[in-house]
């Protein structure tokens, strides 16, 4: 689900469907491939549905049993964020603005590493079904459905755009019906995801990868055939200035630079792959923690190809319309829709191919759909109606967790329709994503590395950061829609989505910004997007540690000290054994008992449990 992530201070510019400028038809071979994909992604959900009908309990519904291998978890990974509109975004940022954007990929190295070292190991030995137990565990029930909920309208507003807007692009420019590829994707990812669980979500996800890397493969070996090979393209790209060196500009308000990318993407990634749902809970599927480890790795290279391929088609798109240039209609096109465009020209004449790459398209909303569908009965089963409900039967549990993901299904198509409503303030939509992001793994950080924080610190820390996500976001669409257009923007113009993640860019109709350096709030609204994330999450943790401190800390509360990352004590390790001898650090069972809260079936928690032996964690 790349559900992935920061977010720009401009959107997608959608047309109407009335507005749609046709230019090429499906022939009937690229039809059947793209009916192959949903019928194929159907029957490995409906496989997994009815092997052991009957006998499905909800740990397997939603955890897949917790029996999970390496691989097919880190394809899920890359799947989950890998969405159409990653695939639309990139290769326009890079035919646009050059490879700048590529940088990214260094960004993947700290993004990747810190959540298997630090975010798996303490997630993974708590046993969580739903990555919000932990905000139980570590403060208390409110802090738990505050993130919960924040969560619950995050990804209820994302899967509706992002099932939309594709299918706009698509109609747009293929003629390719839109309410009949919404409806269609809509209903077979709510069918599967809602009878299969999660094992059914994440082999389908593996089945769709493959065939969003065939899709690309297909377009970068056509379209460089064409243009006379990929040293041609690179020559081309060089002489207009398309291949970007290493620009070392710290200012945070410039929209890309190697800084940006390569630090402000940490966060962005963390906010992903560290605390976001629909990834925990596959980290927690792994049958063991080396295996979610392990996963987490296997994404890396994964991660490198795919954004390679995106700079690829986008460097080959550049090439291409440099010797056949583009049509007017084309030239007055979304710029999300120039890589739909870029391949019915280059591989029409190739009966299958261009019904490949829509297939290739789609099911990278279907990854992303169904990891959304699947995190959201999860976390609407275990956080909101077991722990006020722990009598009912594993038989019904299971039933019910069935029904919640098909509604999710269901007003997933609601919100596609709400989407095609709302003109201009769909680029607020996207928006929001990105904006809850941040403050969410802010509120994961606060509770992890900083034991002194209490609840009260979470609550307002975590109301502080969607504050002030909410002013920075809308106030730079605000601000973009007042300001004249230009040809290049200093900060907004893309916006990544949870594509998964790559954070993904999704080039705008609209690169706005304003004539004149801003000055005062408006240069604030210029911060770039790259760094919204950092920006907020470090308002949470501010803001809740000087709230925390205010109240007491944790003072006469308990600390579950498996909740806790111990961050200095793992530096100080580091040091020579004489050096570690002579500091004043101290563990807890130097402070004599802590009590330490149990989690019991059904998602509710007792106290009372003292902390013996090994199970003590070191604290300076």
């Amino acid at each position: 689900m790349d559900m992935n992530a920061a977010v720009s201070t401009s959107a997608p510019f959608l047309p109407t469907s009335g507005t749609s400028m046709v230019t090429s038809t499906f022939s009937s071979v690229d039809y059947v491939i793209f009916v192959l994909l949903l019928a194929l992604s159907l029957a490995i959900g409906l496989y997994h549905a009815f092997r052991g009908w009957g006998r499905h309990t909800i740990g397997q519904l939603l955890m897949a049993d917790r029996k999970m291998g390496c691989f097919p978890v880190a394809l899920s990974l890359l799947a989950t964020f890998q969405s159409a509109v990653a695939l639309l975004g990139v290769p326009s940022e890079i035919y646009r603005f050059g490879t700048q954007y590529w940088f990214l990929g260094c960004s993947y190295f700290l993004g990747l590493l810190i959540p298997a070292h630090i975010f798996i190991p303490v997630f993974y030995r708590l046993h969580l079904t739903s990555a919000y137990e932990y905000l139980e565990l570590r403060f208390n029930k409110a802090v738990r459905v505050c993130g919960t909920v924040t969560f619950i309208l995050q990804m209820v507003i994302y899967m509706g755009v992002v099932l939309y807007a594709p299918s706009l692009a698509l109609n747009a420019v293929t003629g390719f019906d839109l309410w009949l590829s919404v409806l269609t994707l809509g209903i077979v990812c709510a069918v599967y995801t809602a009878l299969g669980g999660l094992k059914a979500v994440i082999w389908t996800d593996v089945f769709q990868t493959l065939v969003m890397f065939l899709g690309q493969l297909a377009v970068i070996i056509v379209g460089s055939a064409k243009v006379g090979g990929l040293g041609h393209v690179w020559e081309v790209a060089s002489q207009h200035g398309r291949i970007s060196g290493i620009e070392l500009d710290p200012d945070p308000f410039v929209r890309h630079t190697f800084w940006t990318l390569a630090f402000g993407g940490v966060f962005m990634m963390l906010s992903l792959y560290g605390v976001n749902q629909a990834q925990v809970q596959r980290y927690l599927s792994s049958r063991t923690e080396k295996a979610a480890v392990l996963s987490c790795y296997a994404v890396f290279p994964c991660q490198q190809v795919t954004l390679c391929m995106g700079c690829l088609i986008g460097l080959v798109m550049y090439t291409y319309y440099q010797e056949y240039p583009m049509s007017t209609q084309q030239t007055q096109a979304a710029p999300d829709q120039f890589v739909l465009y870029f391949v019915m020209d280059v591989l029409k004449g190739l009966p299958g191919l261009p019904g490949l790459f829509i297939a290739c398209l789609f099911s990278g909303s279907l990854s992303t759909i169904s990891s959304a569908f699947n995190s959201l009965a999860t976390v609407t089963m275990e956080d909101l109606i077991r722990p006020w409900f722990p009598e009912y039967s594993e038989a019904w549990a299971t039933r019910l967790s069935k029904i919640i993901a098909f509604g999710y299904g269901l007003l997933c198509l609601g919100m596609a329709y709400v989407s095609s409503q709302m003109g201009p303030v769909l680029q607020a939509a996207f928006s929001i994503f990105g904006m809850v992001g941040g403050p969410l793994l802010g509120l994961f950080c606060l509770g992890m590395f900083f034991p002194c924080a209490n609840p009260p610190g979470a609550i307002v820390g975590l109301v502080a950061g969607l504050i002030m996500a909410f002013w920075i976001g809308i106030g730079s669409i605000v601000s973009s829609m007042g300001s004249s257009v230009a040809s290049s923007p200093s900060n907004g113009s893309s916006f990544p989505l949870p594509s998964n993640l790559t954070a993904v860019t999704m080039t705008t109709l609209m690169p706005l910004t304003t004539l004149s350096k801003p000055t005062g709030l408006l240069r604030l609204y210029s911060l770039s997007y790259m760094w919204y994330s950092a920006h907020n999450s470090t308002t949470v943790i501010v803001v809740g540690l000087i709230v925390s401190l205010l109240t007491g800390g944790m003072r006469g509360r308990t600390l579950n000290p498996r909740t806790i990352y111990p961050v200095l004590p793992k530096l100080l390790a580091l040091l020579p054994l004489s050096w570690q001898k002579q500091l004043p650090c101290k563990s807890y069972s130097q402070h004599g008992h802590v009590q330490l809260p149990q989690l019991l079936p059904h998602g509710a928690l007792a106290c009372g449990r003292r902390l013996s032996g090994p199970e003590r964690s070191p604290e300076c």
